[in-house]
């Protein structure tokens, strides 16, 4: 492919209306009924999100990450946190998360602040990975330098034969929750003429504006 095939890609929206009347004045509520919409249409990792963070030089990156809960609190993923997002995090607490259905024409945009998750809900989360996983967890030097993945099976192996049924939440590892201070809802419609709904948090209230696409 080309750099000109790349141009001439083009698609039709075709998404429902969404307006400042249709939308819940709860953005964590009208999250729900789109991310549920989402579950039901049978979309692939529907809780699949852009994590973007920057460094304490001011140096953006985003990777995706899975959305394992959220409520009015907040929006919950784990990670190691030796990481380099946990590192971006700790450094410059300030996030957004982006949540892309194109099967149905939406968006979700997020943006907020991050904080580490309590030990308790940590370790809740934990014990519900399959065992693999969390062996995985405590082998992986996340973000580090390997010199081969012979290593990181090496040490998968040995720890696997070290915990043999179960393995407890690494000291290192944990959750972070996205507090938001704003969303935007993105609704693919006709023309390029797509609707855009903002919600801004003005004190304890949300302030619902359109955006022009």
């Amino acid at each position: 492919m080309n750099k000109t095939d790349l141009a001439n890609l083009r698609r039709d929206y075709s998404g429902k209306e969404l307006s400042k009347a249709s939308v819940d004045p709860d953005p964590f509520a009208q999250f729900s009924t789109w991310i549920d919409e989402a579950l039901h249409s049978e979309i692939i990792d529907a809780n699949a999100m852009t994590l973007a963070t920057v460094d304490a030089d001011c140096r953006p990156s985003a990777r995706i990450v899975l959305l394992k809960g959220f409520d009015e609190r907040g929006f919950v993923f784990f990670t190691n946190y030796q990481s380099r997002k946990a590192r971006d995090l700790t450094s410059n607490p300030n996030a957004a998360l982006s949540f892309l259905w194109p099967q149905i024409h939406r968006q979700v945009m997020i943006y907020g602040v991050a904080e580490k998750t309590s030990r308790e809900e940590s370790e809740n989360y934990f014990k519900t990975r399959p065992f693999d996983s969390k062996i995985g967890a405590w082998a992986s030097r996340q973000s580090s330098v390997i010199e081969s993945r012979s290593i990181l099976e090496d040490k998968f192996a040995d720890l696997r034969s070290q915990y043999t049924n179960d393995a407890p939440l690494p000291p290192f590892w944990g959750g972070f929750r996205v507090v938001p201070n704003r969303f935007e809802f993105w609704q693919g419609r006709a023309s390029r003429l797509h609707d855009r709904i903002s919600y801004r948090l003005v004190g304890e209230s949300w302030i619902i504006e359109r955006l022009s696409p």
